[in-house]
């Protein structure tokens, strides 16, 4: 599996990472063995980078129970911020995020985080400064290891502007361009690593009807990818593109230089296998591929913004 080292934290990870949200949301205590089947497979395949959040569901506790014994194996990532149960509490104070890192800590059976993100907090969150001194404090007790912001928009613009972070986790792929100019070029600035979310645009290139492959999420959260999909497909076949429209969808992603990581999420092990598999040692498509979707893009999406 191909490595980088994520910014300026000098981790070194695999460009294919595995996000823990739909194990965690989907599965239930019941389902231990699956998920502890998927873990083990992406730590068999060469996978090294985790990331999971206080707030998807059972991911930490599937964790804790089932690879703390492989605990040098992998790069942790996780992020704070929500109140849990959700909507129960308060968010976003400084109390809550220390509180939420240790809870993580002891779900997860391990004594430090390689990264602690904070989850899609707003600006004025962010510019109050109570939560980003919350992970600072953390780093500075060992806790966790690097700080990092996880969002979209204006507020991942804040937060890479600051210098205040490490890392930046964001939204990016052929459906969701923005972060090509409004952030990609702030994160190359501070020396952040980059990690993408949502790297295929939830499959919906090449799709008759929408694909809604997050069953756990409202039908709305991929019906504005298949509309982008819809639009952008009108100009016709792509130049150059691969046969497979994941090929196509991961390799676009991929070809960003910026781009440290994808993280893609699976209940099931050949999946899992097929995405390690597709990206190896490396995986590229043709460059008039890219720009072609990068002009369509840019002629019908100016105003689209990135989904959150």
């Amino acid at each position: 599996m191909e490595t980088t080292t994520l910014g300026k934290t000098g981790l070194e990870i695999t460009r294919l990472g595995i996000g823990l949200s739909e194990i965690g949301s989907i599965l239930s205590d019941a389902d231990t063995k699956t998920a502890s089947d998927v873990l083990n497979a992406a730590l068999d395949q060469g996978i090294n980078f985790l990331d999971t959040a206080a707030c998807y569901g059972l991911s930490e506790d599937f964790i804790g129970r089932s690879i703390p014994n492989r605990r040098d194996e992998y790069v942790l990532a996780s992020k704070a911020g929500h109140y849990i149960p959700r909507g129960e509490g308060e968010d976003w104070t400084y109390e809550l995020v220390t509180e939420s890192i240790e809870r993580s800590l002891t779900l997860m059976k391990t004594d430090h985080l390689d990264l602690i993100q904070l989850h899609s907090c707003t600006v004025d969150i962010l510019e109050k400064g109570d939560v980003i001194r919350a992970i600072q404090d953390a780093k500075q007790a060992g806790k966790v290891n690097h700080i990092g912001y996880s969002g979209d928009n204006e507020n991942a613009k804040w937060a890479v502007d600051s210098g205040l972070f490490e890392t930046l986790q964001t939204s990016y792929s052929l459906v969701d361009q923005c972060a090509r100019e409004n952030l990609f070029p702030g994160v190359v600035e501070q020396g952040m690593g980059l990690i993408i979310k949502r790297p295929i645009g939830n499959a919906v290139w090449g799709r008759a009807s929408d694909p809604n492959p997050y069953h756990h999420m409202p039908t709305s959260y991929t019906e504005e990818y298949f509309r982008r999909g819809v639009e952008m497909a009108k100009s016709g076949p792509v130049t150059d593109a691969p046969e497979s429209a994941i090929e196509l969808a991961m390799g676009f992603t991929l070809s960003q230089p910026e781009v440290s990581t994808v993280i893609v999420g699976t209940l099931n092990p050949a999946h899992l296998t097929s995405n390690v598999e597709m990206i190896g040692d490396g995986m590229s498509i043709p460059q008039a591929a890219i720009s072609d979707l990068q002009g369509r893009f840019d002629a019908v999406g100016s105003d689209w913004e990135q989904r959150g």
